[in-house]
């Protein structure tokens, strides 16, 4: 009988719940997973959209990691403190951990803190908290001015905040106050989603527009004055807002900085067809990391490409283990769902990692592709609860 072997996976959203799950199906038995987070349930961060907007609970959009249905993965609930990845070590709750591979999957450290007096604005929708605090304000808002703002970059899940402008703006029409209440963009990015191509920024600026939501790019948020209601841009007169829905600054989490992975005003350098660090057995995925493309920019941080980079890195791990070399490989396509309220949505997909520049196609959008995105809402919780 072989030696038993430890993966240690610090971090239990979508690239991290993949890449256990699939060892838990594919390591002998006898051999352990471990995941490491220190929240009580799992959120399927793109229905926070929906909780924002009404169509969802916080209830709806969560599970409980004590009910996953794969009795092999082990899920340690409490933070993180430390990461050795020389010794592929994790402390956690007072105990260490060492692994013969070691998954850092933390994602981006939440910062509304980073820009002064954005923390104390309830509308940071992606939290929970946040998400519902706007939907509380949509409900009862008859008049004025909606301001979706992305006042940093990069930022997770691209579409995202322009999704959010497109369903308060279908919300408002549904009950006839849209006339009353303007809606408005002002991001910190030149273009949507300019990573995946012209054809996506143009389709993305032009349902915008074809919403009469006016965008503003380009635009630094420096500061937010609550008790005004106001937001600095720079180089901008103050802009007032009546109700404020926000990407908050996105950073590295503190303990991969501490562990020496990552910068702290940087991210986790990886090989980007194994996701291997400069340390052996030692793996990152998700919206930890920053893979360079060609053409300049970033692979986003997505939800797709985290699922998908935790299975490429579990498949790996598992060759590791098993003494094999490994061909599989992380080749960077991926897709991704645009809601655009009143039941309608747009997709697009693509192969990012195509020279010299990220071959994505867009395809029309229409009511098929909202009920597509409901049906991969049920298959994410089917597939593991």
């Amino acid at each position: 009988m072989g030696r038993m072997h430890t993966v240690l996976v610090a971090g239990g959203g979508v690239g991290g719940l993949a890449c256990a799950h699939r060892l838990a199906r594919r390591l002998p038995e006898g051999d352990r997973v471990v995941v490491f987070d220190h929240r009580p349930v799992h959120t399927f961060w793109p229905s926070l959209l929906w909780v924002m907007t009404g169509t969802r609970r916080s209830s709806d959009v969560a599970r409980p990691f004590g009910t996953l249905r794969d009795a092999r993965v082990e899920v340690v609930q409490t933070p993180v403190t430390a990461i050795d990845p020389k010794a592929r070590t994790v402390q956690a709750g007072g105990q260490t951990w060492t692994g013969d591979a070691l998954v850092v999957a933390l994602g981006a450290a939440l910062d509304p803190d980073g820009i002064p007096g954005l923390g104390v604005e309830p509308g940071n929708f992606y939290t929970t908290q946040g998400a519902e605090a706007v939907w509380t304000e949509l409900q009862t808002l008859e008049q004025g001015r909606v301001v979706v703002a992305i006042p940093t970059t990069p930022f997770k899940c691209p579409a995202a905040p322009y999704e959010a402008a497109m369903l308060i703006d279908g919300y408002l029409r549904k009950r006839g106050r849209r006339a009353r209440v303007s809606v408005e963009l002002w991001a910190a990015e030149a273009a949507p989603m300019a990573v995946a191509g012209p054809g996506v920024s143009h389709a993305v600026e032009e349902a915008l527009a074809h919403r009469d939501i006016a965008y503003h790019p380009s635009e630094r948020l420096e500061a937010v004055a609550g008790d005004r209601r106001q937001l600095e841009f720079t180089g901008h007169p103050a802009v007032g807002y009546d109700l404020l829905a926000y990407v908050p600054p996105h950073r590295v989490p503190e303990v991969v900085a501490s562990a020496g992975l990552a910068p702290e005003d940087g991210w986790v350098s990886v090989d980007r067809h194994t996701l291997e660090t400069s340390h052996p057995g030692v793996y990152a995925i998700g919206d930890v990391v920053s893979i360079p493309l060609t053409m300049g920019k970033p692979l986003p941080k997505a939800g797709v490409f985290a699922f998908t980079e935790g299975e490429v890195v579990a498949d790996r791990i598992v060759d590791q283990v098993g003494g094999r070399v490994s061909g599989v490989r992380f080749d960077g396509r991926g897709e991704c769902f645009i809601e655009m309220g009143r039941g309608q949505a747009g997709f697009a997909r693509g192969q990012f990692f195509a020279e010299p520049a990220p071959a994505v196609r867009v395809y029309r959008s229409g009511r098929h592709w909202h009920a597509a995105k409901l049906a991969f809402e049920r298959q994410w919780w089917s597939q593991w609860w």
